[in-house]
């Protein structure tokens, strides 16, 4: 049901990129190319990595995780932050995402790392309540922060 992403995945994984970003409302904002994934996930050094969630009777692509490692100051070990996870309406309720997590937890166990982490937007109910279940709790005391477009032009041009 899950597996490793391969080079021959990436035009799935843009697929489902854009209809997260749609679910998510966004559909503008999912602005990387399939060549860009191509380079984060396969170029000479991989920037983040992805597994795939695959339907057992049929072989399709249901959904997909997309991670990267993070690093810890105060536990001194990587961690990783789960960049985007993403389990296609139609195959939600057969365990994908479970699965997805699962695999992302192993890979911290068996690696040493000690934290496994992602956002999750306010109005997503569901997905909270699914992570909840899993034993996953929202880190609240956190607000997130971001520099993008003119903000970020604007602050790095004046270095």
């Amino acid at each position: 049901m899950i597996r490793t992403a391969t080079p021959a995945d990436v035009p799935v994984i843009h697929a489902l990129i854009l209809e997260l970003a749609a679910y998510e409302k966004a559909p503008h904002e999912a602005r990387a190319t399939p060549e860009q994934l191509h380079e984060a996930l396969f170029g000479e050094r991989p920037a983040a990595y992805a597994h795939i969630a695959e339907d057992d009777a049929t072989g399709e692509a249901v959904g997909f995780a997309l991670w990267f490692l993070n690093f810890s100051t105060w536990r001194g070990v990587h961690g990783i932050h789960l960049e985007d996870l993403f389990v296609r309406p139609t195959a939600r309720g057969a365990g994908h995402g479970k699965a997805l997590l699962r695999e992302l937890a192993r890979i911290c166990v068996t690696r040493g790392y000690q934290r496994l982490e992602w956002s999750v937007l306010n109005w997503n109910t569901p997905a909270m309540e699914f992570y909840a279940s899993l034993g996953a709790r929202p880190q609240d005391e956190w607000t997130v922060y971001r520099l993008t477009d003119e903000s970020l032009e604007r602050l790095g041009s004046n270095a």
